[in-house]
Formats: C-alpha cells, sequence, structure tokens
C-alpha cells in the first residue's frame, strides 16, 4: 500500500508529500546557511525528541529545544565555512513502517564552492524515520552515512575535519 495512503485507525487515510517535506527542509537547510533566523524552521521537521545514527554504529538521542538549535547553528556555520552552497532533493522513496511512521530516504545533491570559486557537486543520502501527525509529519530519527569522510575525499576539510 503506498504510504499516502497507509490508513491508520485513528485517522482516515492521509497524503503526505514526503518529497514536498524534504524539499522545503532543503530550502530551510539553503537559507539557515545565509540567515540562522531560518534554525527555527528546520526544528519545526523534528520531532519533540528524536535519534542520530551514524555510519559508525552510534546513537545520539537529541531534544528538540534551544541547546538543538544552537548545535544546528554552528553546524550550519561548518557547512557555510566548507562552501555549502546549496542542497538539492534528488529522489524520495518511502515504505510504512507501522501505523503513522514511515521510513524515508532522500536521495541529495549538495554544491560547494571551493576557495578560487570552483564548483563541485556531492551526491549522498540519508534515511529518516518519520512520524505521521495530524498536521504534518516529524522526523524521529535520522540514519548518515560518513559525510566528514566525503569532505576529506572532495579536499572540503583536512585529516582534523577542519576546513581546507
Amino acid at each position: 500500500m503506498p504510504v499516502s495512503q497507509f490508513r491508520t485507525k485513528d485517522r482516515p487515510a492521509q497524503s503526505f508529500d514526503y518529497a514536498d517535506f524534504f524539499r522545503r527542509y532543503a530550502k530551510a537547510f539553503e537559507q539557515s546557511l545565509a540567515d540562522p533566523s531560518h534554525i527555527p524552521t528546520l526544528r519545526s521537521f523534528f520531532a519533540e525528541h528524536f535519534l542520530g545514527l551514524s555510519f559508525e554504529g552510534t546513537v545520539e538521542a537529541g531534544t528538540n529545544d534551544e541547546n538543538f538549535g544552537r548545535m544546528l547553528d554552528e553546524g550550519y556555520a561548518f557547512y557555510k565555512a566548507i562552501g555549502t552552497t546549496a542542497m538539492r532533493v534528488e529522489k524520495v522513496i518511502a515504505q510504512p513502517l507501522h501505523e503513522d511512521h514511515d521510513r524515508i530516504e532522500v536521495f541529495y545533491t549538495a554544491e560547494y564552492r571551493r576557495p578560487g570559486g570552483k564548483q563541485l557537486s556531492i551526491p549522498f543520502s540519508v534515511v529518516y524515520l518519520t512520524q505521521r501527525r495530524a498536521d504534518a509529519a516529524k522526523i524521529f530519527a535520522f540514519i548518515a552515512g560518513d559525510e566528514m569522510a566525503l569532505y576529506r575525499q572532495y579536499g572540503l576539510v583536512d585529516e582534523n575535519g577542519k576546513p581546507t
């Protein structure tokens, strides 16, 4: 059954456009590179509590609070320092997990401007677990690959993870 028609016991079938959801997320990402006032918009995509899982097998629990906002702000300052200029959603694959919960894999392309002006594109994907609510979906977990290895491979950071 398509995610958009996955029926819940408490609500009638609802349509969730995850492609639009993650396009809006990518747009908020881009806006936050230029202006930290967009951090609350980014936070609005996440549930009150969430998990971050890494390629190393670590699991970090987070709370969507002011501290999370400060962490996002620091993260976006880093992305800006390595030359990130844009984030594009290329493809979204949604699969239902359970009532009101979905697994979404998002394929992105990030754009970077290297010192000297050379443009660089890096494709990657992230898996998200979302909870569908009456008014929107919320991210309650994400599983990301080794972004630092990619940044090293493309010369965006040195071996210590510092912008080049």
